[in-house]
C-alpha cells in the first residue's frame, strides 16, 4: 500500500556550487572526462545507445562476486559507505559520548554488529523466547494476539497493516489494510511455471526447511514445516493482486466502516485486532484488496493451527536471519542473494554492518553527514535547476495540443504547488527514546523495529506533518509523494563520479540533475498514477473526460513500446507495470534537454572531446544509468520491480525524442529508430 512513488535511481549532482560555465581546454587536458571516457566506439549509437555510451566502463569493471550489479550506483554507494563507515567507527571509539546521544547509539549499534564473537555466543536465544510462545498457541484467538505482538516488532504476517495518509483526504491519517507481504518477492513466484521461476520456488521450499533445521528442528519435521509455510503463502499469493493491478489508486482504495469490513473476514474480530495492534478508536479503514480478505477467511478455515504456527515462526526467523549466527546468515544469503540475485559471495562484514546501521539509524547518521560531507550551496543550486525544469514544464503544458484549457489550468496549478525538498529535512525525527546497547545486535535491531512501528502508530489522529522525509540525506535515491505533491532529493545526490575537484558543465548538470532527477520526479506528478491526484494531494477527477482519454491513448503507446523489449530469453519488460517510471523517464529527458538549451552551453556549437553540446547532454543522461546487473537480478527486477532495466530506461525514452535522432544521426534501419508516427509524445 505504498503511497509514495519511489524513483529507484542514481540522481547525480554537482560537487559544489556551480554556474553555467563550460570546461576550458586546460581543464580537459588535466581531467579525464567521465562522460566520453566510457564510450565504446565499436557499437553504433543507433544500434544500442546505452551500450555505446557505457560499455567501455563495463568492460573494465565486471560485476564483483559480492554484488548483484555494478556501475554508477555502486560507485556512489561505495563513496557513501566510506563516509558512513567513518561516522560509525569514530562514534564507536568515542568514550566521551553521552548515554542516549546520537554518537552513542550509532557507535554501539555498529560495534554490536561487528562483534561476531558475541553474536555467535548469543545465537538464537532472543528469538527462542518468541518461538516458544508461538509453540504454545492453542487456538485462533491466541494466533491473532500473537500476530499483533509480532507486528509490534515489525514482523508482518497474514495481512498488511499501516497508518498512512488518506488518499482522498490527504490532511488526515487513516488505517490501511492490504494483502500480505509474501516470503518471495512477488505473488507470481508462486505460480509461474517457467524453468527459472520453478527452480526458485523449489529452492525456496528447501531454504525454509534448512532454516528450520538450523534452529534445531529435526529434518522430517522441518520438511513438514516448510510444506505448511508454502501452503499458506501460496493461498495468500493466490488472493494477491499482480503488480500491474496495484497501480490504480482508485481500485486499491475501498473505504469501509469497521463493521462492514468485518463481514468480509468474520473470523477475525477487527475491532479487537486493531486494539491489540495499538489503535483502540478506529471506526473506518481503507481496504486495499477486499478479495484478499475474502480468501483469507477461506484460508483461516482451511489451514490448521499448526500450519499457522509454522508460518509465524518462519516470518519471525526470516525477518531476523541476517542478524543471527554464521550458519543461519549463510543460508539466508544463499537464497536471498545467490538464488534470487546471482551474487556469489558475501560482502565484507564491515560493509554489511555499515549499510545495516545506516538503514536502522539513518536519521541520526544523517545529522552528522550533512555537517561533515555536504558542500555549501547545494540546496540553492539544486532548487535553481529544479525551478528551471518546472518553468519548462509549464511551457509544455501551455502548448499541449491534446489538452483543453480547463485541464491545463488545473495542471499548471498543480505544477506550481509542487514542493521541492532538497538536501536534508528542516526537522529531524526524535529518536531519543530508542534504546541501543553495545552487547546485543539482534536486540538493537528489534528495538529499532519497535521504534519505527510506534512512530507510525503515533501519527494516527494527529495532523499530518508536512516536514517529514521518507529518506535520509545519505540515501542515494529520490521520490515524488503524490499525497503531499512534493519532490524529495536527499543530500548525497551531490556526488558525481569523475568530477571530483571540478564543476560539471551544464550538459552534465541538466542531463543528470535536470533530466533524470527533477524532470523525472515532476513527471511522476503527471504519470498514470500521479495524474490522478490533485494539487492538494487528494485522489480527485480534475481532468475532463476527453482529456483523460487523450492521455490514456498516449500512455497505451508507451506500454506497447516497452512490452516489446526483450530482457532475457523470452522475458520481456512489463510495459503496464513499468509505465509510470517510463512516462517519468520520457518526460524527464525532454524537460532536462529543453532547460539545458536555455543555458549558455546549450546554445553554443562548441565541441568538448569531439562531441556537441546536444550529444553531450544525451551522453550525460546515459551516464546517470550506467548500471550492469547479473541475469538473476534482471529476472528478479522484471518480476518484482516497477522500474525497467537500466538499458531500456535509456534506449526506450531516447528513441521517442526527435532531438536525439538529430544529435546522433539516427536513421531508418537502426535498432534505436522508431517511426515518427509511433514515437510517444505525452508531456
Amino acid at each position: 500500500m505504498k503511497k509514495i512513488l519511489l524513483f529507484s535511481t542514481a540522481i547525480v549532482a554537482l560537487v559544489y556550487s556551480c554556474n553555467n560555465s563550460t570546461n576550458n581546454k586546460k581543464t580537459e587536458d588535466i581531467f579525464i572526462d567521465p562522460i566520453t571516457a566510457h564510450i565504446d566506439s565499436s557499437i553504433s549509437p543507433g544500434e544500442n545507445f546505452f551500450m555505446f555510451a557505457n560499455n567501455g566502463w563495463f568492460k573494465k569493471h565486471p560485476i564483483p562476486s559480492s554484488e548483484k550489479s555494478n556501475g554508477i550506483f555502486r560507485t556512489i554507494q561505495d563513496t557513501i559507505n566510506a563516509a558512513v563507515k567513518k561516522i560509525c567507527e569514530q562514534s564507536a571509539i568515542d568514550n566521551t559520548a553521552t548515554r542516549g546521544s546520537n554518537k552513542q547509539k550509532i557507535g554501539d549499534f555498529y560495534f554490536s554488529g561487528m562483534d561476531t564473537v558475541n553474536i555467535e555466543k548469543v545465537g538464537i536465544n532472543l528469538l527462542s523466547v518468541e518461538l516458544k510462545k508461538i509453540d504454545e498457541l492453542k487456538n485462533a484467538s491466541d494466533l491473532f494476539k500473537k500476530i499483533a505482538e509480532l507486528y509490534k516488532m515489525n514482523v508482518k504476517s497474514m495481512f498488511g497493516f499501516a497508518v498512512l495518509r488518506d488518499d482522498k483526504k490527504s490532511s488526515e491519517y487513516i488505517v490501511y489494510l492490504s494483502q500480505a507481504k509474501l516470503g518471495m518477492p512477488d505473488r507470481d513466484y508462486y505460480y509461474s511455471n517457467d524453468a527459472r521461476t520453478s527452480n526458485i520456488r523449489k529452492e525456496y521450499k528447501t531454504h525454509i526447511q534448512k532454516m528450520f533445521e538450523l534452529i534445531g528442528t529435526e529434518k522430517t519435521i522441518a520438511e513438514r514445516n516448510a510444506t505448511s509455510v508454502m501452503f499458506i503463502e501460496t493461498q495468500l499469493a493466490n488472493a494477491s493482486r499482480k503488480m500491474e493491478d496495484l497501480r490504480d489508486p482508485y481500485k486499491n482504495y475501498n473505504k469501509m466502516q469497521l463493521g462492514a469490513f468485518n463481514k468480509l473476514n468474520p473470523s477475525i474480530n477487527w475491532k479487537e485486532m486493531l486494539t491489540q495492534l495499538g489503535l483502540a478508536s478506529v471506526d473506518s479503514v481503507v481496504v486495499g484488496q477486499p478479495e484478499f480478505f475474502t480468501q483469507l477467511e477461506i484460508t483461516l478455515k482451511k489451514a490448521r493451527i499448526e500450519d499457522w504456527k509454522m508460518y509465524l515462526k518462519w516470518n519471525l526467523l526470516n525477518k531476523h536471519a541476517a542478524a543471527l549466527n554464521k550458519k543461519i546468515e549463510a543460508q539466508n544469503f544463499y537464497f536471498n542473494s545467490t538464488v534470487l540475485d546471482g551474487v556469489k559471495e558475501q560482502k565484507p562484514r564491515w560493509k554489511k554492518i555499515v549499510e545495516t546501521t545506516n538503514q536502522s539509524l539513518g536519521e541520526l547518521i544523517g545529522q552528522i553527514y550533512v555537517v561533515d560531507y555536504l558542500p555549501k550551496g547545494t540546496k540553492e543550486k539544486l532548487l535553481e535547476i529544479g525551478n528551471n525544469i518546472r518553468d519548462i514544464y509549464a511551457e509544455h503544458i501551455k502548448k499541449l495540443p491534446w489538452m483543453s484549457d480547463a485541464t491545463k489550468k488545473k495542471a499548471l496549478s498543480k505544477l506550481n504547488k509542487i514542493v521541492m525538498k532538497v538536501g536534508y529535512p528542516d526537522k529531524w525525527k526524535d529518536m531519543s527514546d530508542l534504546e541501543i546497547t553495545r552487547d546485543n545486535y539482534l536486540q538493537n535491531l528489534i528495538n529499532v523495529d519497535k521504534w519505527e512501528y510506534n512512530f507510525m502508530l503515533s501519527k494516527y489522529g494527529k495532523p499530518v506533518d508536512l516536514s517529514e522525509w521518507e529518506m535520509f540525506p545519505q540515501t542515494y535515491n529520490a521520490y515524488y509523494n503524490p499525497a503531499s505533491n512534493e519532490i524529495v532529493v536527499p543530500a548525497c545526490n551531490i556526488i558525481v563520479p569523475g568530477f571530483e575537484g571540478r564543476m560539471p558543465d551544464d550538459a552534465v548538470l541538466y542531463g543528470i540533475i535536470g533530466g533524470s532527477t527533477f524532470g523525472h520526479e515532476i513527471t511522476h506528478g503527471f504519470d498514470d498514477q500521479g495524474s490522478l491526484y490533485d494539487e492538494n494531494g487528494n485522489l480527485s477527477d480534475w481532468w475532463t473526460t476527453i482529456d483523460r482519454s487523450q492521455f490514456e491513448a498516449r500512455t497505451k503507446l508507451i506500454v506497447e513500446q516497452f512490452n516489446d523489449y526483450v530482457v532475457l530469453d523470452s522475458m520481456h519488460v512489463r510495459g503496464e507495470n513499468t509505465q509510470g517510471e517510463n512516462i517519468a523517464d520520457l518526460g524527464g529527458v525532454i524537460m532536462g534537454y529543453e532547460a539545458f538549451k536555455k543555458t549558455k552551453q546549450g546554445q553554443t556549437k562548441e565541441l568538448i572531446n569531439g562531441y556537441t553540446s546536444d550529444q553531450r547532454y544525451f551522453l550525460s543522461y546515459a551516464y546517470a544509468w550506467m548500471v550492469n546487473r547479473t541475469d538473476a537480478s534482471l529476472a528478479k527486477q522484471i518480476m518484482s520491480d516497477v522500474h525497467s532495466p537500466a538499458e531500456f530506461r535509456i534506449n526506450g525514452p531516447l528513441s521517442d525524442v526527435d532531438e536525439f535522432y538529430k544529435a546522433f544521426n539516427i536513421k531508418k534501419g537502426d535498432k534505436m529508430y522508431r517511426d515518427e508516427k509511433i514515437r510517444v509524445k505525452i508531456w
